[in-house]
C-alpha cells in the first residue's frame, strides 16, 4: 500500500517542473518498438523496455506510461508496470498512469480505487474520460483529493473523430470548454478549502498540441497535459500560451519521438533533454 503524500499533487508537479522542466517523456511499450529495439514482444522484453525508460529518464519531472500496453500482457504486465512507478518514484520522478478511466458509480469508485487510492498501482496522478459526464468521475476526483494524487481530465483530443463531439455546444460553450470549467471548478473549490495553492490545482485537463481551437485556459488553476508533440506534429516554439494557458501550466507529452532513439539509455536520455530544452520557455 502506499501512503498519501503530504502535499497535494498540483503543488509537487509545480516544484518539479521549476527544477526538471516541463517535459513529460512517455513509457509506451509497442510491440513495434519492443521489436525495434531488438526485445521480445512478451512481458520479460517489457520488463527490459521499462527498465531502460526508467534509467533513461530518471531527471524528468515527470514520465507518463501507457497502461493499454502493459495491460496488454494480463498479470505479468501489471507486475511490470508497479515495478516500473517504484522505480520511477524512487527516482524522484513524478509519475502519470495514462489509463484513461471513466465509468459510473461503484465501477468509477473502484478505478478510483486501483489508480489513485492505496492500491500498488495508484500513481500520482491518473488521466480520465469525462464523457459520461464531468461529475460521474466524482468519485476519481474524490478519492485522488484525499490522497493528494491528481487527475487530468481529457478535454480537447488531437484525434478527428473527437472533433464532432467535443466541439458541440452546451449553451455558449463547446463541451470541451464546459470540461474545462468543470475542472477549474473543482481547483477553486481546493483553493477555496486550503487544500492546494494559487494556481497548483490538481486537477488538470488533456488538450492536443495540433488542436486548431483550443479552449480557453487561463481560468483551469491546474495542469494542461499537450500530447502530440513531435511524431503527431506539435511544434514545442507553437505552445508558448496555448488556450490562454500561463508559464508552467502546460506539461508538452512526447513518447515515439524519443523512444525511437532507444535502446541505449543514454541516447534516449539524450533525446529526451533535447526535447526538454526547447519546451524549458513553458516553465
Amino acid at each position: 500500500m502506499t501512503a498519501a503524500p503530504a502535499r497535494g499533487f498540483g503543488a509537487r508537479l509545480a516544484d518539479a517542473v521549476a527544477r526538471r522542466g516541463p517535459l513529460c517523456c512517455g513509457i509506451d511499450p509497442h510491440p513495434e518498438l519492443l521489436r525495434a529495439w531488438g526485445l521480445d514482444t512478451d512481458a520479460d522484453g517489457l520488463r527490459r523496455f521499462s527498465d531502460i525508460c526508467v534509467t533513461a529518464f530518471a531527471e524528468l519531472a515527470i514520465v507518463k506510461p501507457q497502461v493499454a500496453f502493459f495491460e496488454a500482457y494480463g498479470a505479468a504486465g501489471y507486475a511490470v508496470l508497479e515495478r516500473t512507478i517504484g522505480a520511477l518514484r524512487e527516482a524522484g520522478v513524478l509519475v502519470l498512469a495514462d489509463a484513461k478511466r471513466g465509468d459510473i458509480g461503484s465501477t468509477m469508485a473502484a478505478y478510483a480505487a486501483a489508480w489513485a487510492g492505496d492500491s500498488p498501482l495508484a500513481a500520482d496522478a491518473v488521466t480520465a474520460s469525462p464523457y459520461l459526464g464531468f461529475e460521474s468521475l466524482r468519485p476519481l476526483l474524490d478519492t485522488a483529493a484525499a490522497h493528494g494524487r491528481g487527475v487530468f481530465v481529457l478535454a480537447a483530443t488531437s484525434n478527428p473523430e473527437g472533433v464532432p463531439l467535443q466541439r458541440a455546444r452546451v449553451g455558449d460553450r463547446t463541451v470541451a470548454q464546459w470540461i474545462v470549467d468543470s475542472a477549474a471548478a473543482e481547483n477553486q473549490a481546493a483553493s477555496a478549502a486550503g487544500a492546494n495553492q494559487a494556481a497548483s490545482g490538481s486537477v488538470g485537463v488533456v488538450v492536443g498540441a495540433t488542436v486548431a481551437e483550443p479552449p480557453d485556459l487561463s481560468g483551469l488553476g491546474g495542469p494542461v497535459l499537450v500530447p502530440g508533440v513531435g511524431a503527431q506534429g506539435g511544434r514545442p516554439e507553437q505552445l508558448s500560451g496555448l488556450g490562454g494557458a500561463g508559464r508552467g501550466q502546460l506539461l508538452p507529452a512526447v513518447s515515439r519521438a524519443v523512444l525511437r532513439s532507444g535502446p541505449d539509455p543514454t541516447a534516449l536520455r539524450s533525446a529526451a533533454e533535447r526535447i526538454r530544452d526547447a519546451v524549458a520557455h513553458l516553465a
